[in-house]
C-alpha cells in the first residue's frame, strides 16, 4: 500500500511489477475495490508492467484532503481524480484500464486529455460517458428494473438503506450483477472493508443522483461537465471488454458504442462473466492491457 497527495484526495494505492516499466492504471467500479483488481494487476506485473491500482474517491483509506470539498460522485470528478493521480505520480501516458465508475474515469480522460492515455481498456460498458443532457428520456422497461438501485438512491429512505446496511446492499448487488460468479464470502469481505470509508454513502448517493440531475454538480467540476455534455468521441486505442452475464448492463447484440471512438477499437464479449470483469476474467483483462502496451 502507498499513499500519494492528488488533487483534492490522499489517494491510497497498489503499485505491482518494476518501476520502470511501461505504467498502466487499473480502476474499479461501485461497489468494488482495488481487490477487483489485484489478480490481473500480477500477471501485468509478472510481464513487466508497472501497475498502479487506485481506491477511488469514497473508498477503502483514500481520504478527501478538505472537510469543505463536496462528496461529489460525478463522472468529472471521477476523471479528474485519474488525472490528478497520473500529475501527482509523474506519469506522462499509462494504459487506463477499468469498469464501471473505473471505466468511466478511464473514458474521460481518454476523451477530454487523450495525450495522457496511451490506450483504454473499457469493461461493462463501452462508451462510458453519461449523457447527462438525455438523462430524463427512460429507458425500456426491463432496462429500467435493472436500475432499481439507482432510484432507490434518489430517496432519502435509499440513503438511510445504504448507510445502514452497506454491506447487505453491495452484496445483493454482486449477486444480481454476476450471477455465474461463484465468489465466496472471504472474497466480499475482503471488499467490503472499503464500504466504511465515513465519505463512502455521501460519494455513492451523489453519483446516482448527479447522473439524473437530481443534485448540482461540484462548482469546480462545471467546465469539465459542459465538456463531456458534448459526448466528445474517445481517439486513443481501445479495448471494450464486455460480460456475457452481465446482469446490470448486458451486451447488446449490436455495438453502438463503436461510432464514439476515432482510434483502432476492438470488441469483445466474454463468456460466463458478469459485470465484474476484472476480477471474474483477470486474464482477459491483463490480456487487453498488455495489447495496447
Amino acid at each position: 500500500m502507498k499513499r500519494v497527495q492528488a488533487g483534492v484526495l490522499d489517494v491510497a494505492y497498489l503499485e505491482l511489477g518494476p518501476p520502470d516499466g511501461p505504467p498502466a492504471v487499473l480502476l474499479h467500479g461501485f461497489p468494488y475495490d482495488v481487490h477487483a483488481c489485484t489478480a490481473a494487476a500480477r500477471l501485468l506485473a509478472e510481464a513487466g508492467v508497472r501497475c498502479l491500482v487506485p481506491y477511488l474517491r469514497g473508498y477503502g483509506p483514500t481520504r478527501f484532503r478538505d472537510g469543505a470539498t463536496p462528496r461529489s460522485g460525478e463522472q468529472a470528478a471521477l476523471g479528474a481524480d485519474l488525472l490528478a493521480f497520473l500529475d501527482a505520480l509523474a506519469i506522462e501516458r499509462a494504459v487506463l484500464a477499468g469498469y464501471d465508475w473505473g471505466g468511466r474515469a478511464a473514458c474521460v480522460v481518454s476523451a477530454l486529455w487523450p495525450d495522457r492515455s496511451a490506450g483504454l481498456v473499457s469493461c461493462g460498458v463501452g462508451y462510458n460517458i453519461q449523457n447527462l443532457p438525455a438523462a430524463g428520456r427512460p429507458a425500456a422497461p426491463e432496462a429500467e428494473q435493472r436500475l432499481w438501485y439507482q432510484y432507490y438512491l434518489h430517496s432519502e429512505r435509499g440513503r438511510a438503506g445504504l448507510a445502514e446496511n452497506r454491506d447487505a446492499f453491495c452484496h445483493l448487488l454482486w449477486h444480481l450483477w454476476s450471477p455465474s460468479w461463484g465468489f465466496g464470502a472471504a472474497t466480499f469481505a475482503e471488499t467490503a472493508r472499503s464500504f466504511d470509508n465515513p465519505d463512502f454513502v455521501d460519494v455513492v448517493v451523489h453519483s446516482y443522483r448527479h447522473r439524473f440531475g437530481l443534485v448540482p454538480s461540484d462548482p469546480a467540476l462545471v467546465d469539465i461537465e459542459a465538456r463531456l455534455a458534448g459526448q466528445p468521441v474517445i481517439p486513443v486505442p481501445a479495448i471494450v471488454l464486455l460480460g456475457a452475464d452481465d446482469g446490470v448492463t448486458p451486451p447488446p447484440a449490436t455495438d453502438t458504442d463503436a461510432r464514439r471512438f476515432g482510434g483502432p477499437y476492438r470488441r469483445e464479449i466474454v463468456a460466463g462473466v458478469g459485470h465484474n470483469v476484472p476480477q471474474e476474467a483477470p486474464a482477459a483483462f491483463a490480456g487487453a492491457v498488455r495489447a495496447l502496451l
